[in-house]
């Protein structure tokens, strides 16, 4: 089997050893059976990416020895892509603006007797804005209100005609449930696309087979999975892998400097050294 697998870090600041692990994970499993290892930016925050981070993971994987087939894939050089995809589902009547603030839904939430969460425990979005008018909305935006762009779940799963599963390593054939995770968000106030819509459409742009990301990632897969039935995209495998933690058992982070391999680039630490540790 071809496998194309791919490491699609957000230039916010320097790869650490959590990541470092992440892209190997990725990159074995593509070279083992002669297959595909892209690389992929994931730019589209504007308010926390940084060129210079960008040119640095470039740098760090390959000191670090990991190559990439192709050129590397940056988001926020694609924006109409996503733009397009926006459109077909705005047509379809399956988005919706929303013009909440976080104040807005934590108010409405707390006046709930039965406030809804999502599996992770946070609360779900209440559905404020799906139900105003397409007048309302219309005064609204040509008041210069902000708003995000949210997949209206309901009329989306309505629109599915199939079972949503997906195969995960080690674990087979897993069954989504995405009305758990309510009107996911597609296009943010501050951004023009969202994390869950760039990354499907990527994904099957470039053809990935396989996904290999972190467990913090995993209830990801299933709003996802809604994006790529509605949109006619393949389906890839997955296969969550358990996060790298420090000595204190905390998940690493970018703020852990002196965990990232451009610190222990300049320590003199060689690459196979950190190989051997992870």
């Amino acid at each position: 089997m071809f496998i194309v697998t791919r490491f699609a870090p957000s230039p916010t600041g320097y790869l650490h050893l959590g990541h470092a692990a992440a892209a190997v994970n990725a990159w074995r499993r593509a070279r083992a059976p002669c297959g595909r290892f892209l690389l992929r930016l994931e730019d589209i925050d504007p308010g926390r990416c940084r060129p210079e981070y960008a040119a640095a993971i470039a740098e760090d994987l390959a000191w670090f020895g990991l190559d990439w087939d192709g050129p590397i894939r940056v988001q926020s050089a694609h924006l109409g892509d996503y733009q397009a995809v926006l459109d077909d589902l705005a047509g379809r009547g399956l988005l919706y603006p929303c013009f909440c603030t976080r104040a807005d839904i934590m108010r409405e939430v707390a006046a709930s007797t039965a406030a809804p969460h999502a599996p992770d425990g946070s609360p779900l979005y209440p559905g404020i804005c799906r139900g105003l008018s397409v007048s309302e909305r219309a005064d609204r935006i040509a008041a210069g209100h902000r708003f995000a762009l949210r997949l209206d779940m309901p009329a989306a799963l309505q629109r599915v005609s199939h079972p949503l599963i997906y195969h995960e390593e080690a674990e087979g054939w897993i069954t989504c449930h995405p009305g758990r995770f309510g009107d996911v968000v597609l296009a943010r106030k501050d951004a023009p696309a969202s994390y869950h819509l760039c990354v499907t459409h990527d994904d099957a742009v470039q053809g990935v087979t396989l996904v290999t990301r972190g467990a913090d990632l995993k209830s990801a897969t299933d709003p996802q999975r809604v994006i790529q039935a509605l949109m006619g995209w393949p389906t890839p495998a997955y296969a969550h892998h358990p996060l790298l933690l420090d000595q204190d058992g905390r998940r690493l982070a970018k703020r852990d400097k002196a965990a990232t391999l451009r610190a222990m680039r300049d320590a003199g630490i060689p690459p196979e050294h950190i190989l051997a540790r992870l």
